[in-house]
């Protein structure tokens, strides 16, 4: 991209913490009007780059410049203020505030005598969702909305500033479909805009971006024109060594004579219309659908977090009550729930990751009342190992680590319980491939041991390669159960759709 104009500069950045460095010698450059991506494992130093370009935190070393200008930025509102805007993957919206009020922050909107209005700030919020083509209500409190909802909210609030570097941070994570986000970025950066995104869904990163800078352990390895390099390469540069063996479906294993786990009929409540279901022992369930479908009802219904106006569930054939997750977890097999929002539901951010781990069962391994640290981290040695979390960060405060480390450590604590059936939401959402096949090889492990998984994931692939049977829900019904040859990519989107297998027949 020889002689465009440079929109930012980053040139041999460094941040440590204490002993920990978090990025060492990072260079990047975006050019105006280009859509830039950011690759790289979780804990690869993404996260810490973004808090610095975003004024978050500052830099040990290294110099950063804005259209050619010196850039040190104190705070977000300053790096607002230079141009910089960003949406987070961590959203950083205020919940108890309306929709209109989190667009106007930090500064409310003002009436005729310069004080903060109400009417004000709500016809600023509603030209702002109008201008973008967001269909919210301004007056809508933000802990009431969906996470795809908040998702949008965000990106919004950061085009609102009209910057003139815009980072976007897995933006897509929550999302169903792209279209929408896609085409606020085409319009900003045809006004001269530059993005720069990052992603672990490489597809979208190949639509969207001309270029990409790779992260690994802290540094950045090289800057790649997209048309150039293949997945290989890239995956390559990533993780230091070649990609990982595609992922192979699992053989059959005479799943449908294995006894049933989990079994429920004619759920029925909010969005769930008519479901019923069966879960087997050593059985991948896999759950596909399109956002807004019940899919989120369902899973929160099977552990008690959704009321139910009709329908029974069973586990080993006995009639249970659920009304709640710690209700599930005392059933005949220990039902456990993964969550969709890890920040919000599944984590407790000051506390230490074995700790995190361990509160299930706390319980059961304290000695007259009391849990020291060596006893935590003698009881989670299995269940980390087995999601390949590294010991070292069981001292670390959960909130310190990256997003794919805390959801192997809620995935660790879910099997700490000694839960026989996992119902897993969306386990792999916003992290990296490395930490993906973690994932996946802990899920299958799992079930090849007699646990059962309810899966649901928003990546059709990942369904493809790791369900037994796949149920694809629609208008808060079971519209399609997939199994054998059926489970592809190109059958799934048709039943998402509400077409028939049939139609998929071309």
């Amino acid at each position: 991209m020889s002689g465009a104009v440079c929109a930012l500069d980053v040139r041999s950045v460094s941040k440590s913490y204490g002993a920990t460095v978090a990025l060492q010698d990072v260079s990047i450059e975006l050019q105006a009007g280009e859509v830039h991506a950011l690759l790289g494992e979780n804990g690869a130093g993404k996260s810490t780059l973004v808090k610095i370009l975003s004024g978050v935190v500052k830099p040990n070393v290294g110099t950063m410049q804005i259209g050619g200008e010196r850039y040190e930025p104190s705070a977000i509102v300053d790096a607002r203020r230079r141009g910089v805007a960003t949406a987070f993957q961590e959203l950083s919206l205020v919940p108890n505030l309306t929709v209109a009020q989190n667009l106007s922050l930090p500064r409310q909107a003002k009436g005729r005598f310069g004080l903060v209005s109400g009417a004000a700030t709500q016809k600023q919020g509603a030209a702002i969702l109008n201008r973008f083509g967001l269909r919210l209500s301004p007056s809508a409190i933000v802990a009431g909305l969906t996470l795809a909802e908040r998702q949008r909210l965000e990106i919004t609030r950061a085009f609102a500033c009209n910057p003139k570097v815009l980072i976007l941070d897995e933006p897509t994570a929550a999302l169903a479909e792209t279209d929408w986000l896609f085409g606020l970025v085409r319009q900003a950066t045809a006004a001269g805009a530059s993005v720069l995104y990052i992603s672990h869904r490489l597809a979208e990163v190949r639509e969207l971006c001309q270029r990409a800078t790779v992260l690994r352990n802290g540094r950045s390895i090289g800057t790649v024109g997209l048309e150039d390099a293949t997945d290989h390469a890239i995956f390559e540069m990533m993780v230091g060594r070649s990609q990982a063996e595609e992922m192979q479906r699992r053989a059959a294993t005479g799943q449908s004579t294995r006894p049933a786990v989990l079994e429920a009929e004619g759920l029925a409540g909010g969005s769930l219309k008519d479901i019923s279901l069966t879960l087997r022992e050593g059985e991948i369930l896999g759950v596909a659908g399109l956002e807004g479908q019940g899919q989120r009802a369902l899973f929160r219904a099977l552990v008690g977090l959704a009321p139910l106006a009709s329908g029974s569930v069973k586990v080993d054939g006995a009639a249970v009550r659920l009304s709640g997750p710690d209700v599930a977890l005392r059933t005949g097999r220990a039902i456990a729930f993964l969550p969709e929002e890890r920040k919000t539901e599944g984590i407790f951010p000051a506390l230490a990751t074995a700790t995190n781990i361990v509160l299930p069962v706390v319980g059961r391994i304290g000695r007259a009342g009391l849990v020291s640290e060596r006893l935590e981290r003698d009881a989670v040695a299995g269940s980390s190992s087995e999601v390949d979390l590294s010991p070292r960060y069981l001292d670390f405060r959960v909130g310190d680590l990256s997003g794919g480390n805390q959801q192997k450590a809620m995935l660790a604590r879910a099997m700490q319980t000694g839960a026989k059936i996992l119902l897993l939401y969306d386990p792999t959402r916003g992290v990296d491939v490395g930490t993906k096949q973690s994932i996946y090889a802990a899920i299958r492990r799992f079930a090849e041991s007699g646990g059962a998984v309810l899966l649901y994931s928003s990546e059709l692939p990942e369904l493809v390669h790791l369900a037994d049977r796949c149920l694809v829900v629609y208008g808060g019904r079971i519209f399609a159960q997939l199994s054998g040859a059926d489970i592809n990519e190109r059958t799934m989107v048709a039943a998402l759709t509400g077409h028939s297998i049939r139609d998929t027949a071309a």
